[in-house]
């Protein structure tokens, strides 16, 4: 009889054993769960470090646009096509699509 109880707590210790691993690897918030979460956090980052240097190149344009005269007429005369009195400007079409070039970003 002690023999009896002693398998069956040895039973439900190791089912409970077995219960418990398998939510620690495939619960809802297991390893599995994690490593996604992990993945998913590792992209958000990238997406986080690209958007600072964005903002960062465009907080440099924004400065250099309210105190640069020299970066403000080359970027007029980039974006709009603007000329001085003694120049002549050249637009040539793109042969693929037909549309005139562009050097400047818009």
């Amino acid at each position: 009889m002690i023999i009896g109880w002693r398998v069956a707590i040895l039973l439900g210790l190791g089912l409970l054993n077995v219960v418990l691993f398998w939510r620690m690897v495939w619960g809802p918030t297991g390893l599995v769960q994690y490593r996604e979460l992990k993945a998913h956090y590792a992209q958000l980052e990238a997406k986080v470090a690209e958007l600072d240097k964005s903002n960062m190149s465009l907080s440099r344009e924004i400065r250099l646009l309210q105190s640069d005269n020299t970066y403000i007429e080359k970027m007029i005369r980039q974006r709009l096509h603007y000329v001085r009195d003694d120049e002549i400007l050249y637009l040539f079409s793109d042969p693929a699509t037909g549309a005139k070039s562009n050097d400047g970003k818009d």
